[in-house]
């Protein structure tokens, strides 16, 4: 009996990526069609058969499969088994479409670490609230990716730019609760999306989500503190929701913030009695300066 057909795809709110595309298929086959939009895949179990400008290609596990937009292909399973993969549909503006030409001739790409990477951003676009991370993997990825199709992989990486990276961390430091984009910061920088990435974590020693996490979880430990209930924190910090406050709270400080906030007030002393609470924007603008 052939295994049930898994399918699940959503559009993220992630500037650059139109859908992602999981799927688990035994016997599906893909006929010849196209995309307007690059096809990052990469195949978790099986392996999937196709062909590409009249020629035939295979995508193993081991390997990044990017498909340029515009360019016929079909694809099946080259298992008994099937095949699960996951698929990235990146516009147009991800990558030079003058590029489409190179990518036909060499569409498998065999790098350890760009695999890896597409693994990591598929795991962070599944993590609601975590999209200037997902941003700034995405452009680590497209990075490589004009890499290889420039023959560039081994160009040294441009020198540290401290100036760069102190504006980004200023940036941050003002848009703690609202947050920004990685597009919206380049955009103020007059600098490129990976130049950023790049800049802030030679300077810092972590990336810009990085260093957001942990002022939202610095922020939301003074509001737990002044007695605020976990629930508003989530959204008073910058938080998407609950879930995602919770979970990065947890891996910054060790416990949960109701835990927390109870292990900090003195035994009997309940919260907000005949006080206001703390505003938590002009908090943010305290720690900012």
């Amino acid at each position: 009996m052939a295994a049930p057909v898994e399918v699940t795809a959503w559009r993220p709110r992630v500037e650059g990526i139109d859908e992602v595309f999981h799927a688990r298929f035994a016997d599906h086959v893909y006929p010849m069609h196209t995309h307007d939009s690059w096809t990052l895949l990469v195949v978790d179990e099986g392996m999937v058969r196709y062909d590409l400008d009249h020629h035939e290609h295979g995508a193993p596990r081991s390997v990044v499969t990017l498909l340029p937009p515009h360019v016929p292909h079909n694809g099946d399973a080259a298992t008994p088994d099937g095949f699960r993969k996951r698929v990235l549909y990146l516009n147009t503006g991800q990558i030079d479409v003058d590029l489409i030409g190179r990518a036909v001739d060499r569409p498998v790409l065999h790098d350890p670490r760009l695999r890896h990477r597409v693994h990591q951003l598929h795991l962070t676009l599944a993590r609601p609230g975590d999209e200037l991370e997902a941003q700034s993997r995405l452009a680590l990825v497209r990075e490589r990716l004009a890499g290889h199709l420039l023959d560039r992989l081994g160009t040294p990486p441009p020198v540290r730019d401290r100036r760069v990276a102190r504006e980004l961390r200023e940036l941050l430091d003002g848009h703690v609760v609202e947050g920004i984009t990685l597009r919206e910061a380049a955009h103020r920088l007059h600098t490129h999306h990976t130049h950023l990435v790049r800049a802030f974590g030679r300077e810092f020693g972590m990336a810009p989500h990085q260093y957001l996490t942990s002022r939202r979880v610095d922020l939301a430990r003074r509001l737990l503190l002044g007695g605020m209930r976990a629930p508003d924190v989530a959204v008073a910090a910058g938080f998407y929701d609950q879930s995602h406050f919770s979970r990065h709270f947890k891996r910054v400080v060790g416990t949960s913030p109701g835990r927390y906030a109870r292990t900090g007030r003195p035994t009997g002393v309940p919260a907000h009695r005949g006080r206001t609470p703390p505003d938590p924007r002009a908090e943010g603008r305290r720690r900012a300066r």
